[in-house]
Parts: C-alpha cells; structure tokens; sequence
C-alpha cells in the first residue's frame, strides 16, 4: 500500500512550445481531412495505427494557411465542374461557327437556305526577283517555262485540284458540287496575277474555294521556282467579287 502511494503517476505530455496555445489535435485532424478528402478507408487506417506520428506544428500552419488561400466552394465542388456550367445568356452570337460564349464550334446549318446560282473570284499575286525572269524562258502565250515544265498550266491544275479540296482544308467549310472552277494566270512585268472563278448552284457560296483556288495556285508557282530563288514573294491575296446568296461583293 505504502508502495502504491510512493509511486509516481503518470505526468500528462507537455505541450510543444512550437504549437499555438489554441492548437487542437482533433481540429486539426478535421481541417487536414477536409481539405484532402480523404477516403474512409484511409482514415480507417490512421485510426487502426498504434504508431501514429504526432502531426507537426508547420504542418498545421501550412494547412491553415492552404485553406485561407482556397477560394470558398461547395464540398467536393470543383474548378472543372464550374466551367462546365452552360451560359444561359441568350444573346445572338455575331459569329454563326460559335455560340454567344464562343465555344462549342459547328458548321453552320443552311439546310433551310434558299439554293441559287453563286459565284465567286478571288485574286492572288506572286512577285519575282530579276534573277527568276532570267532562269526561266517566257513564251510568246503568256507561259513560263522552266525544268518541271509548264510553270502556271501547272498551277492552273493544282489550283481547280485545292478548289475542290477546300472542305478539306478548311475544317467549318461545307462540301460542295461545283459547277465551275477557271484559273487565268497573266504575267505582268514581274508578277503574275492569278483569278480563280468558282461557280455552285447551292445553299452557301463559294468564296472560300475561290480563294483555297488561287493561294494553291500561287504557291505552285513557288514551288517550281525556289530552286533558282527563294526571294519569290507570295503577295496579297483577297476576294475580288461574290454574288448570289444575301448580299453581293465588289472590290474597291
């Protein structure tokens, strides 16, 4: 008895000097589940451990301070899940491939369009240094005639082949029958002057093959000169005119 009185009970743990005296073992074991969201079954396993590491006071301040920087959401609520929310504004996007947000990219729908005669001319300009006049021998038919042949009866094919091409190379296009497709190449001083006339009897018109038209055509040419100069400059290239469908257009 005198034994069990003289012998000393068991001092309670002295508290870290490094904690905060508000510092609680529990909180802080809610706050770090919280924040990581942990399964069950890995609390499970905290609990179940006998040698459970005691949670370090920079630990703690580090996940107070995670959650003060969180910005505040609904449990399990996430970044990706907000951004997936569909804008219910309802105004009209200027842009008929997007929606007002300006995402969700589609063609367009001309299903309900009138079909009518359309036509369209587009203008590329390829320019040459004097050393690429030189090399080449020029024709009295308006013809540049080098190695690989025919200079612009060459671009003339590969132009009316991109022209056909176009729904190909420009995603949002539609595909369409063409009527016609002329290419007339002119060699004016040092340029050449390409004109690719698309026709379509449709619902949608055709200025992106006009145009798809001429650029090949242009860049055929290039490709055939290169070897005696890469100075050769692809210059502007635009729409000369369209009609047909709801509005008409004319250079200036």
């Amino acid at each position: 008895e005198d034994a069990a009185k003289s012998s000393p009970s068991p001092s309670k743990p002295t508290p870290s000097p490094h904690l905060p005296s508000n510092w609680n073992a529990e909180e802080a074991r809610a706050e770090r589940e919280e924040l990581y969201e942990f399964s069950d079954e890995e609390k499970g396993a905290w609990s179940n451990n006998a040698g459970v590491t005691p949670i370090k006071s920079s630990h703690i301040h580090k996940i107070r301070e995670l959650m003060r920087e969180a910005p505040p959401t609904h449990h399990g609520e996430t970044a990706e899940a907000n951004a997936s929310q569909p804008n219910t504004s309802s105004s009209p996007s200027p842009f008929t491939h997007l929606t007002p947000q300006g995402n969700g990219v589609s063609m367009v729908d001309v299903g309900d369009k009138t079909s009518s005669r359309r036509v369209a001319v587009a203008r590329s300009v390829v320019i040459f240094p004097p050393e690429v006049l030189s090399a080449f021998q020029v024709s009295g038919q308006n013809e540049m005639i080098g190695p690989k042949g025919p200079i612009f009866e060459t671009a003339k094919i590969a132009g009316i082949m991109g022209a056909k091409k176009t729904s190909d190379l420009i995603p949002l296009c539609h595909p369409l029958p063409l009527d016609r497709v002329n290419i007339n190449i002119q060699l004016i001083n040092n340029q050449a002057i390409i004109e690719c006339e698309c026709r379509v009897t449709h619902t949608t018109g055709v200025e992106m093959e006009a145009l798809t038209g001429a650029t090949i055509a242009a860049l055929t040419i290039y490709d055939m000169v290169k070897a005696v100069s890469h100075r050769v400059e692809i210059g502007r290239t635009v729409l000369v005119s369209k009609s047909g469908g709801k509005s008409d257009f004319v250079e200036n």
